[in-house]
């Protein structure tokens, strides 16, 4: 006869689920994703990158969708602060100041996972918050910020479109990266700030 709980029900057999591995399987897909998109992913090409076993990776997650949700949904931060932005004096010193190179390299990455999974994103309400929150906000969240310091400080006007102005130099990086095959670097970046997004912002440097 088989041993039941208090409540009835059958014990749950097998080995104890191992999360140490989850990091480098989430990583694993995540690379993937970014290089075949989708539709091209496999559970299997994920647990060989990983160097797991296909078990492992069906133990942890039962389907694909669940597995790159997860995988969005913890993607790595950047060695930037998002949440508390560098602060210069200026806006020009700030936006700047967010242009570091590990950060162009995850936000290319971040750009090609996006892609990859644009087709699921239509057909998944989840996924596509997720990767808002992991994508999308963290940047923009920095960028509110510091347009409205600019503001504060009287380099751009009150009634500045911040909104717009922070979709200016993403919306350019994705064509860049997604359309054109080109990579990013600091010298667009800054070259994009200060030829068109702080004169669209209407700036002016602070007086000494």
């Amino acid at each position: 006869m088989t041993r039941t709980d208090t409540t009835g029900t059958r014990p749950r057999l097998g080995r104890k689920r191992d999360h140490a591995r989850d990091p480098e399987i989430l990583e694993a897909t995540l690379d993937i994703l970014a290089e075949t998109g989708y539709e091209g992913m496999t559970i299997d090409m994920v647990a060989a990158r990983a160097k797991a076993g296909k078990a492992t990776v069906y133990r942890r997650w039962a389907s694909k969708p669940e597995l790159i949700l997860d995988a969005v949904a913890c993607m790595k931060s950047s060695e930037v602060d998002f949440t508390s932005p560098p602060s210069t004096g200026t806006l020009r010193g700030d936006l700047v100041a967010m242009v570091k190179s590990p950060t162009l390299r995850e936000g290319e990455r971040k750009l090609k996972v996006m892609a990859g999974i644009v087709s699921m994103i239509a057909r998944d309400p989840e996924l596509a918050a997720a990767a808002r929150a992991a994508i999308v906000e963290p940047r923009a969240q920095a960028n509110l910020i510091i347009f409205q310091r600019a503001i504060d400080r009287g380099e751009i006007p009150g009634d500045a479109d911040v909104e717009t102005l922070c979709t200016i130099s993403p919306a350019l990086v994705a064509y860049r990266v997604l359309m054109l095959g080109i990579p990013v670097d600091r010298e667009y970046l800054i070259a994009t700030i200060d030829k068109i997004v702080l004169p669209a912002a209407g700036w002016q440097p602070p007086r000494l």
